[in-house]
């Protein structure tokens, strides 16, 4: 019985220095399932029902059920980063089991006494009213053949609940919160079976400005909406005046034509200015040809007349010619050289002049490319500084690409611009039908507001009614509290006669408590004789019990003496 008693403390002491929560009310379950029956349907698809709990060893008998309910229990255990994993064939051993139920009570935030952890375990599971019941021989004992399912069964619950735990802690925001009326209406209601009347009027205060907080919130939110409707409606109405979405995108193709009529005159005008400047280059270059080939032909000439001079005899007449010649020579050389000078210098103003015209058309693709962005055509346009011909130069050749897709754009356009008028006028007819279902709305609107005018009156009849009823009332309520107050006396007289018969009352509880009183110490001189008699008979049990060991020994050398002297006889006579 000690024994016993003193388990028992030690599994209350242990439970009460780390409890675990408290298992949620049905009320409270039913709620929280109904709520998160979406965010939480893999949670309870794997929770086993509570329906046919007397049948769950026979469910975790079946070796296919025991293997998924083992890889279920694996796949947490390895979540939580625990090393060891249940095996599912042959029983896991009895040191795995035990480390796991261990591991899954720390899980839940129960500190459990490593040398006595089935005494909390079997307390813990007794607590939270667990469908499956353990012992702890069992749980010495966990892996044998008849106590394997029920504790594979307190594994699989411990795991579940382990899950909901910490599918809470991660997700605060899943918890739903208790409803505000109904908690208000529990505390007022134990309260008043308390007869706490301060702590009733402080809830109902309490609660009534939060109330009043929540009021207030709201008008602020309500206020907010009216203003947020005041923008929208300004929003309507400049929407309703400023241009319709047709004529604003009619507006954007036209100012888009205006910049493509724009762009083609600049292009062509481009075009023309490079083709005469096109023109004078190959003219220019004919002439630097023709002037390469006469000075070519110049310098073979001296060439051939040094010779002749050298192979010649000179005399002074010679020589004065053929002074005469260098310097008309020499002059014409001069007038070559200022001539090149003049033809490098007009190469370099053209190529400047190219140059500038070739930038201004850059700039122009860039203008045209984005315009054609906006447009949302595919073309672009990719200057190109060796092209010869205008498309070559432009990249892209714009009567048989740029012009078919502006056509196909410009098809496009009055297309959605008829099929916007079709829509206006779709829209035209149920503004109509929508003006005469008004009117007819605000006949039934003046019906209404007649009818309404109808109970008006009535009300007013009513509330004259009740007018009269109150005052009649009055009349009875003054007289109920009169028939009060002599019931009010007429109970002074019986709490007086009460407290005289508490009086007697507490009188006749003194002397039954002295009493009690005697015959406890009268019973307690009963036990202790008989712990005095129990002593005294436990002495001579003692003593008789050392006189028989004794005596035992006694006739146990008795009997080797004569077993020795019988044995020396025996060998005496052979």
């Amino acid at each position: 019985m000690r024994g016993g008693a003193a388990g028992k403390r030690k599994a209350t002491e242990s439970f009460t220095r780390a409890p675990p929560p408290p298992p949620p009310s049905s009320v409270e379950q039913h709620r929280h399932l109904g709520n998160s029956r979406d965010s939480d349907a893999s949670f309870a698809s794997s929770r086993p029902s509570s329906i046919g709990i007397g049948r769950a060893s026979d469910l975790y008998t079946d070796r296919s059920h025991q293997s998924s309910t083992i890889r279920f229990i694996n796949t947490f255990l390895s979540s939580q980063n625990f090393p060891i994993s249940l095996r599912t064939h042959p029983v896991p051993p009895v040191k795995d089991i035990s480390e796991t139920l261990r591991f899954l009570l720390s899980t839940v935030d129960y500190a459990c006494d490593s040398l006595k952890w089935d005494d909390d375990l079997v307390f813990f599971l007794k607590f939270l009213s667990c469908p499956y019941k353990v012992t702890k021989s069992g749980l010495r004992a966990p892996n044998t053949p008849h106590n394997w399912p029920t504790v594979l069964a307190v594994v699989h619950w411990l795991v579940q609940i382990a899950r909901y735990r910490h599918h809470l802690s991660s997700n605060p925001s899943f918890v739903p919160d208790a409803n505000s009326v109904n908690f208000f209406a529990i505390q007022s209601y134990r309260h008043f079976i308390r007869g706490e009347d301060d702590l009733v009027n402080d809830l109902d205060s309490e609660y009534l400005g939060k109330l009043e907080a929540e009021k207030v919130s709201v008008a602020e939110t309500i206020s907010g909406c009216e203003k947020i409707s005041g923008e929208l409606e300004g929003k309507l109405e400049t929407l309703r005046k400023g241009p319709s979405k047709k004529e604003a995108k009619e507006n954007v193709i036209a100012d888009l034509k205006k910049d493509e009529n724009k762009f083609l005159t600049m292009v062509a005008g481009y075009n023309e200015r490079i083709r005469a400047m096109e023109k004078v280059l190959e003219e220019k270059e004919k002439e630097i040809v023709a002037k390469d080939e006469e000075r070519r032909q110049i310098s073979e000439e001296n060439k051939e007349l040094k010779k002749s001079v050298e192979l010649q005899s000179f005399n002074v007449r010679d020589v004065e010619r053929m002074r005469r010649e260098l310097q008309a020579v020499e002059r014409d050389v001069s007038e070559a050289e200022v001539a090149r000078d003049g033809w490098e210098q007009k190469a370099w103003e053209l190529n400047s002049q190219i140059r500038n015209q070739f930038h201004q058309i850059q700039t122009l693709a860039i203008d045209c490319n984005q315009a054609l962005r906006r447009l949302k055509l595919d073309v672009q346009f990719a200057v190109n500084e060796k092209g010869e011909l205008p498309g070559e130069v432009m990249g892209v050749d714009y009567k048989s690409v740029v012009k078919p897709a502006l056509c196909s754009l410009y098809d496009g356009i009055k297309e959605s611009s008829t099929k916007k008028v079709e829509e206006l006028t779709t829209l035209q007819h149920q503004a109509s039908e929508m003006a005469s279902k008004m009117e007819s709305k605000k006949s039934l609107l003046k019906s209404i507001q007649s009818q309404i005018n109808e109970l008006e009156e009535k009300v007013k009849l009513v509330k004259k009614e009740i007018q009269d009823l109150t005052s009649k009332y009055d009349l009875e309520a003054k007289a109920m509290a009169e028939s009060v107050k002599a019931e009010a006396l007429s109970l002074e007289v019986v709490e007086k006669e009460a407290a005289e018969f508490l009086k007697g009352s507490e009188l006749r509880l003194q002397e039954a408590v002295k009493q009690s009183e005697e015959e406890v110490q009268a019973c307690a001189a009963q036990l202790f004789g008989l712990i005095d008699s129990v002593s005294t008979h436990k002495e001579y049990i003692d003593s008789k019990i050392s006189e028989m060991r004794t005596g035992v020994a006694d006739t146990a050398n008795a009997v080797s003496e004569i077993y020795k002297a019988n044995l020396k006889m025996h060998l005496g006579s052979s």
